[in-house]
C-alpha cells in the first residue's frame, strides 16, 4: 500500500488544508482502516468555527478532524491478527472513544467518564484523511446490509440509544422528543421501537417536522414559524389536547437549545423522566421550579457519548427498526469538507446530515 495520504488537517479556527502526509503507522494492538465515510458532526462545526477547544494538550491544532467513522480494514496489527479478529477488505465501522480501562470509573464500566479518555477526531488523528489507525477494541465488523453511509451514522445511533436506555420507556407512554436533527429522528425511531403509545415531536423547522412523520413521529408540533401547519403557542395545551388532558411521561432533549430544555420541564408530569443530550454553552443555565420538581416525583438524567451500547445499534440498523440512510441529506469529498462544514453550519437550505464520502 502507498506511504502516503490526503488529510485535510484543522491548524486553527477557520484554517484546515487539505495535504498529503504519511500513512498512520498500524501499532500492534491496532487496525488500519481504509476511510469510505466519515459523519459531519456538531462539534467538528464547533471546532472549526472556534467555539470550543479540542483535547489536545493545548487545545489547539494540527490534528486531523472527523470521528464518525466507517471504512474497511487494509491492515491489521499483531494482537488482533493473532485473535484472527479481523482481516483486510472486512468492512468495519469505529467507536472513536478510547478508554483506558485502567481508572476507577473503567472498572465500574462508566467508560463515558474515563479519567484519561481518548478520541479519535478530537484529541488524536481523526478520520478526514484517507486512513486512520484506531484500537482494535474499538473496531466493529458491520453487518453486509450496512452501508458505508450509516456506518458513518452509527456512532451518534449509539449515543442516542444511550440516551434512551436512560430514558427508561415503558410500553404505552407517551413521549416527546425535543429537536429534530440528526439524534432527534433517530429518537423518534428508537422510542417507537421501544414501545412507545404516542411520540410527539417537537422543533422550529418544517423540513425536520415533516421528516419525524416519515420516521413515525404521531403528533409534530413547530414552536417558532407562525406560518408553520404544524405551529402551536402553547406546547404544554397541544400536549394535554392529544393526551388524554394529560402531560408526557417522557421527554429526551437531543439539542442544545435552552426553550427546549425548558419545555421539557413543562410538558411532563408526574413520576415523568427527562433525559438531556446535548450541547449547550458553558453559560447556559436550566432553571428549575425545585418545590414543584419534587412533589412531581421527576427524575431528571443527563447523557453523555455511548457506553455498552454499540451491540444494540447494529441490531437496530441491520433489522430495519431505525433507518440511517434517509438521514444523510448531503454528501462532500475529502478535498471539500470544509466546504461541507460551512454548508451545514450556514446554509439556509433544508438539511439533516452531511457526510463525507470516498468512492
Amino acid at each position: 500500500m502507498a506511504n502516503k495520504m490526503m488529510a485535510n488537517v484543522f491548524y486553527e479556527p477557520f484554517k484546515m488544508e487539505c495535504e498529503e502526509i504519511d500513512v498512520p503507522k498500524t501499532g500492534a494492538n491496532e487496525v488500519l482502516v481504509k476511510v469510505k465515510a466519515v459523519g459531519i458532526c456538531g462539534s467538528d462545526i464547533s471546532y472549526y468555527y472556534g467555539h470550543s477547544p479540542l483535547m489536545t494538550a493545548d487545545g489547539k491544532g494540527p490534528l486531523i478532524l472527523g470521528h464518525e467513522i466507517s471504512g474497511i480494514v487494509e491492515e491489521v496489527g499483531e494482537v488482533p491478527e493473532k485473535m484472527g479478529l479481523f482481516k483486510k477488505g472486512d468492512r468495519v465501522c469505529v467507536n472513536p472513544v478510547i478508554p483506558c480501562n485502567t481508572c476507577e470509573c473503567c472498572l465500574n464500566g462508566e467508560y463515558n467518564v474515563c479519567e484519561h479518555i481518548q478520541v479519535l477526531g478530537v484529541g488524536n488523528n481523526g478520520a478526514f484523511a484517507e486512513y486512520v489507525a484506531a484500537t482494535f477494541t474499538n473496531v466493529y465488523k458491520i453487518p453486509d446490509e450496512v452501508s458505508f453511509e450509516a456506518g458513518a451514522v452509527a456512532e451518534p445511533l449509539a449515543c442516542a440509544s444511550y440516551s434512551i436506555k436512560k430514558l427508561d420507556v415503558r410500553l404505552g407512554q407517551t413521549v416527546v422528543v425535543f429537536g429534530c436533527g440528526t439524534i432527534g429522528l433517530m429518537d423518534v425511531q428508537l422510542v417507537k421501537a421501544d414501545g412507545a403509545g404516542k411520540v410527539i415531536a417537537v422543533d422550529v423547522v418544517d423540513y425536520n417536522l415533516n421528516k419525524a412523520k416519515e420516521l413515525g413521529a404521531d403528533y409534530v408540533f413547530n414552536t417558532l414559524d407562525k406560518n408553520s401547519p404544524y405551529y402551536t403557542d402553547d406546547i404544554v395545551a397541544s400536549i394535554k389536547k392529544i393526551n388524554r388532558g394529560r402531560l408526557a411521561q417522557r421527554a429526551v432533549v437531543p439539542t442544545n437549545a435552552m426553550p427546549a430544555l425548558q419545555q421539557a420541564l413543562d410538558v411532563t408530569g408526574n413520576n415523568a423522566t427527562i433525559v438531556y443530550f446535548g450541547l449547550p454553552s458553558l453559560d447556559d443555565v436550566l432553571k428549575i421550579k425545585v418545590l414543584e420538581t419534587i412533589c412531581a416525583d421527576k427524575t431528571i438524567k443527563f447523557s453523555w457519548l455511548a457506553p455498552l451500547v454499540w451491540k444494540n445499534v447494529f441490531d437496530v440498523i441491520a433489522s430495519g427498526q431505525v433507518k440511517l440512510d434517509t438521514l444523510i441529506t448531503h454528501k462532500f469529498s475529502l478535498e471539500n469538507i470544509v466546504d461541507g462544514i460551512k454548508f451545514m453550519k450556514e446554509s439556509k437550505d433544508n438539511k439533516i446530515k452531511g457526510i463525507m464520502f470516498i468512492d
